[in-house]
């Protein structure tokens, strides 16, 4: 597997439930060039995912409305295996402060609200 600090310009994965914007999203960035590796509904399934692939994506989008309670602890594992990868946050802007600050800490490089279009991804995704 390729764990370099580059990765593919143009790829990336979702971790996220399921979601119909995120469908369109995901779509509208297919049709753009961005090629999407994979997408995984929870930090865990998206550790196995990114172990059997040759190449690594630009970017993870995660979505920040956690269930798991040992979300924080998996996300510093998955940072901590593959640091190259740029984690973008996608979720409510009312996440607390608290919150806020656990994320910026493992390595939350942009955050996209609810509601963001396809564009708004392309935007994140270049700014990483």
């Amino acid at each position: 597997m390729d764990t370099g600090n580059d990765p593919h310009k143009n790829t990336i994965a979702f971790i996220n439930d399921k979601s119909p914007l995120i469908d369109i999203a995901c779509n509208n960035l297919t049709a753009s060039g961005i090629e999407i590796l994979f997408r995984s509904e929870n930090v865990q399934d998206g550790l196995a995912q990114l172990s059997a692939l040759t190449a690594l994506p630009k970017a993870i989008i995660i979505d920040l409305k956690f269930n798991d309670k040992n979300v924080l602890a998996q996300l510093r594992e998955l940072k901590s295996k593959y640091p190259s990868i740029r984690l973008i946050g996608y979720g409510d802007s009312d996440d607390t402060d608290e919150l806020v600050q656990a994320l910026t800490e493992i390595g939350i490089k942009s955050y996209l609200p609810i509601g963001s279009d396809a564009d708004d991804f392309k935007r994140a995704i270049e700014k990483v």
